[in-house]
């Protein structure tokens, strides 16, 4: 038997104890679970984000205060998060359990972070995050 195939008997052995470790799959399944429980209380915010005239007014005054500033506001929906670039400016609103967290961003280095609320001025908001000089 050569050493190449001596050491690939060895690794196969290894990966199979791994497979087997009971400690290793009671964590795995203890990860699946929370982060399926974080799912489920992130899901209504997650459609109350995606769903609300909130959302679609702050899009179109996103777009108002950009195009006042001749900055291309751009939006992209990476699943259940919504982010906004103009610039080196970023906004982020993602769901949380506890609500809408909405991150705010310059040059990739995050400056602040609040919690969000549907029921609020989405003008407002937007003119906060595109004027702001920070």
């Amino acid at each position: 038997m050569s050493f190449l195939d001596s050491l690939e008997n060895n690794l196969k052995a290894l990966e199979g104890r791994e497979e087997k470790d009971p400690e290793k799959l009671k964590r795995e399944q203890e990860q699946r679970d929370a982060d399926r429980a974080a799912a489920v209380l992130r899901t209504p915010h997650a459609e109350a984000l995606k769903k609300s005239a909130f959302t679609s007014e702050f899009l179109t005054q996103c777009r108002t205060v950009g195009h006042g500033q001749r900055v291309l506001v751009q939006f992209t929906w990476l699943g259940e998060t919504l982010r906004l670039d103009a610039k080196t400016k970023r906004l982020e609103l993602i769901p949380t359990a506890h609500g809408i967290a909405a991150v705010f961003s310059v040059d990739g280095v995050e400056s602040g972070r609040e919690t969000l609320d549907l029921t609020g001025d989405p003008a407002a908001l937007a003119q906060r995050w595109l004027t702001n000089p920070e």
